[in-house]
Formats: structure tokens, C-alpha cells, sequence
């Protein structure tokens, strides 16, 4: 500012003999730009040219003297350098960085804002401008469109968008009640190929093997069903929806199974196998991590392998949707604080293709 200042009043001094003496200001100015070039150059004789703050600022007050057509004879520098130092030695007249923090309104303080999320939150029902009038009457001054922001930058939907369970809440609430079905065909070593039926309950991932056979007919399918009824038993009651595709294996004695239970039979669109995604998914799981790595002799041996599949399935594989628990695990086992205390315990599955491992008692 102060420099700023000093550049202003120097072109005010220049600018009187400019008045009186129109004709020989000019040449005047020049012999005054050639001297200082001279002092300069003294000055540096055994270094580069420099120039220092003084230097650009007398230079850029002469400037105003001279006739811009001569600006390249005259001065050591391009004119567009001159424009540039005249224009740097004006910024800092408007320059006011240094009399405040930052531009624009100060920024809440971060206690408001958690107390703004606080009450959104407890309150799924209040919109900006109710929690804009609570916090008004707790002492605390914020303007509606502050509290908008602080929502909206918290990712937090207007009110009363925020009523009721997310999408995510809500699908795990149906999934309690879903259970799917699909076959799963496996070649045996003579080429010949046999069919599984699989249940899958969303809302446990538990996994049932209906049956194996080599002919999956109508009526097969349906006394599959019937053997899943009785094997569920009284936990039947707890499903709602049955996903199945469209296959004409399933008829509608293959329906009534469930229906007569209260179940509803909802089918997939055809050719969309991603209406059936969880159970398209465990499907390629037991090909992974055991059929593709298995020769499968006969049928007996087919139920076998997909016996203990579905065991080490449902008592120990984790689940990411369950949050690495097992289906039938209820909660996590107690942290070890020191893994080198207890022995591990490895138990071979289906010969090695899968490994099993648990403290020893």
C-alpha cells in the first residue's frame, strides 16, 4: 500500500513540469531515464542486470512523460514490461488480502454444524427452516440457506424425504422373507450331466440341496418342494416370496407346494438371470471353489459333494452380507488377543478343495 502510495505522488510531481513546459518534458524525462540506466548499470557491473522495487517504480513514472512511440528507444525494457510493472504498482492500491481472513462470509463453526446434523437426524420430520427456528430459540443465529447447505453437504435428503427406511433398509427388511430357487447342472466324468436343485434364503443365505437326479422332471420337482416344506417346518411360516424363473420344470403343483403355505410365488423375467441374483451367485461359488476343481463319478457322488458344500456353507463359509458371519452363526467368537496362544486347527473338506480352520480347545 504504502509503495503504492509512493508511486502515485511521484507521477503527481512529474506531471507539473509536464504542464508548464509541454515541449521539453519529454526530452527531459528521457535524459532522466538514461541517467537512472546509467546508475544501474554502475551499480552491476559485475553481475546481471537487476532491477530492483525503486527502479521499476521510477521507471513506470517516467513512462507517462514520454510518448509511447519512443517507449523502445528510450527505456532498457519491452513496453509491455513497463505496462506490466505500471500495472502490478496499481494492484496493490485494491489489494486488501491482508485486512481479512478469507473471502466471503465466515464459515460456521463446526460445533453448529454437528448440532445441525444432530437434529436432523433425531428429527427426520423437520425440514431446514424447523431446524433453523430451533436453533434461533437455543440462542444459536444461523440463516435458513446455512442450514440447507450443512444438509446438503452432508448428503442428507429434505425433509420428509428423510421419513422411513432407506432403499437399502428396505430391501433388507423383504429379504427376510425371500427364498429362490434354480437348478445347477453338473457333468460327470462319462460326460453325462445331472441337475440339482438348490433353495437360497436371502435374508440367512442358507443354502438347501433339494435333490440330484439326471431326469428333472415335473413331478421330481415337486416332491422337492414338498421335501423343503417339511423341512423348513414351522420356520416356513417366516417366508413370503418365492423367486423362481420361468422354467417349465416348475408347474403348478410346484407352486400350490408354497402357496397352500401362504408363500407367493413371484417369477422372474425371462432370460434375466440378474432377478435371480443371489441365487445365480452362490451357484457360481460351488463351481469355483469345488466343482470345477472335483471329477464327479456318479450321482451318489454328486449328492456327496454338494452335501458338504451346503455344510461348509451354511456352519462356516462368511458372508459379507452378514458381516463375515456364517448363515447359521448368530455372532462373532470372542477376539484373541494373542493369535500365537492357540493352536490352529486344520480340517481338509472334500479332500483339500476346502480348508476349514479353528482354534484348539
Amino acid at each position: 500500500m504504502i509503495v503504492s502510495l509512493v508511486y502515485k505522488v511521484t507521477r503527481k510531481l512529474l506531471a507539473v513540469p509536464a504542464v508548464i513546459l509541454c515541449r521539453d518534458a519529454a526530452k527531459d524525462a528521457e535524459l532522466l531515464v538514461l541517467r537512472h540506466e546509467n546508475a544501474v548499470l554502475r551499480r552491476q557491473l559485475t553481475a546481471p542486470v537487476r532491477y530492483e522495487p525503486t527502479d521499476r517504480l521510477w521507471f513506470a513514472a517516467l513512462s507517462s512523460l514520454i510518448p509511447r512511440l519512443r517507449w523502445v528507444q528510450v527505456f532498457p525494457v519491452t513496453p509491455g514490461t513497463l505496462l506490466a510493472w505500471h500495472r502490478r504498482l496499481i494492484a496493490r492500491k485494491w489489494d486488501y488480502s491482508k485486512h481479512r481472513s478469507g473471502p466471503g462470509r465466515p464459515p460456521t463453526a463446526s460445533a453448529l454444524k454437528a448440532l445441525v446434523l444432530r437434529l436432523a437426524r433425531e428429527n427426520p420430520r423437520w425440514g431446514s427452516r424447523r431446524i433453523q427456528g430451533e436453533l434461533v430459540r437455543l440462542g444459536q443465529p444461523i440463516g435458513t440457506t446455512t442450514v440447507w447447505g450443512i444438509l446438503t453437504a452432508a448428503g442428507i435428503d429434505p425433509a420428509p424425504r428423510r421419513v422411513g427406511p432407506t432403499w437399502r433398509e428396505f430391501l433388507t427388511a423383504q429379504a427376510e422373507g425371500v427364498i429362490a430357487c434354480d437348478f445347477l447342472h453338473i457333468d460327470l466324468v462319462d460326460l453325462r450331466r445331472m441337475y440339482a436343485l438348490v433353495f437360497l434364503e436371502h435374508g440367512t443365505r442358507r443354502l438347501h440341496v433339494a435333490g440330484v437326479t439326471a431326469h428333472p422332471t415335473g413331478l421330481w420337482t415337486v416332491q422337492q418342494a414338498r421335501n423343503l416344506a417339511v423341512e423348513l417346518g414351522v420356520r416356513l411360516d417366516s417366508l413370503r416370496f418365492l423367486l423362481r424363473d420361468r422354467d417349465a420344470k416348475y408347474t403348478a403343483s410346484f407352486d400350490a407346494v408354497f402357496e397352500a403355505e401362504d408363500v407367493e410365488v413371484i417369477k422372474s423375467p425371462p432370460r434375466a438371470p440378474r432377478a435371480n441374483a443371489h441365487c445365480e451367485r452362490v451357484i457360481g461359488t460351488l463351481r469355483r471353489e469345488v466343482l470345477d476343481h472335483l471329477l464327479i463319478w456318479n450321482e451318489t457322488h454328486a449328492r456327496q459333494v454338494l452335501d458338504a458344500c451346503a455344510r461348509h456353507y451354511n456352519h462356516h463359509r462368511p458372508h459379507q452380507a452378514r458381516e463375515q458371519l456364517p448363515p447359521l452363526a448368530q455372532e462373532h467368537p470372542a477376539p484373541v488377543a494373542d493369535p500365537t496362544a492357540h493352536q490352529l486347527l486344520r480340517t481338509r473338506v472334500l479332500g483339500g478343495v476346502i480348508n476349514e480352520y479353528r482354534h484348539v480347545a
